[in-house]
């Protein structure tokens, strides 16, 4: 089992343990800890983490929304560059890690879970960059960040409606706020500007397709 109450070096063993490092299929620039078998790691740890309150190991995939906000980021750098970036609930660290690829500073990743920061701090360091990655719930917060980057979290009707007014706060006081969203239930239908749509490769084990349209969205009013 997971080491759910250990260390950060007790998880980073389990993290390494668990995953292999493999290039992202629609960022290949960017090499991630991902798990050797999906289903299996999936089932591994979740009843342990849901036992302590915390969400399943979404840091051990690349997933579509950010795979596609990630891809945006890189090929279009001016988003970021210079700019002090918040990448919220950050999982694998991925679109954190292409912020910084793309010239952004300070890179600021937050999840709440601690296999997650672990994992983003291992991630960031096979790619060669640098991001502060910490275990923080900063909804309702504002620390000054000019670009708020949130990949695939409209998953779930209440996290999504209380994330999207917080980040509504932010646009409104002209923060820059970028989603990447592959038609998940909730994203709103309304106050977004479509930037850029992608056909992004998935594992098909845990979504209903193998590959996912998916848009990277910024928040327009």
């Amino acid at each position: 089992m997971a080491p759910a109450l250990g260390s950060a070096a007790e998880r980073a063993a389990f993290i390494r343990a668990e995953t292999e490092i493999r290039a992202v299929p629609h960022v290949p620039e960017i090499r991630l800890h991902v798990a050797h078998e999906a289903i299996a790691l999936w089932q591994k740890t979740e009843e342990e983490l849901q036992a302590m309150g915390l969400p399943p190991p979404f840091w051990a995939f690349a997933w579509a929304g950010g795979q596609g906000l990630a891809r945006h980021i890189l090929d279009h750098p001016a988003e970021v560059a210079g700019r002090r970036v918040l990448d919220f609930a950050t999982g694998s660290g991925l679109v954190a890690i292409a912020a910084a690829m793309a010239g952004a500073g300070p890179v600021v990743a937050v999840d709440i879970d601690p296999f997650a920061v672990v994992a983003t701090g291992l991630n960031a360091a096979e790619n060669g960059v640098a991001v502060e990655a910490a275990q923080r719930d900063v909804i309702g917060l504002d620390e000054g960040w000019d670009v708020i980057l949130a990949g695939d979290v409209c998953y779930e009707q209440g996290m999504a409606a209380r994330v999207l007014a917080w980040l509504e706060g932010l646009r409104r006081r002209g923060a820059r706020v970028l989603l990447g969203d592959p038609g998940r239930s909730y994203l709103p239908k309304q106050g977004l500007a479509e930037l850029a749509s992608y056909e992004v490769p998935v594992v098909g084990a845990l979504e209903d397709h193998a590959i996912k349209r998916t848009t990277v969205w910024t928040l327009a009013g």
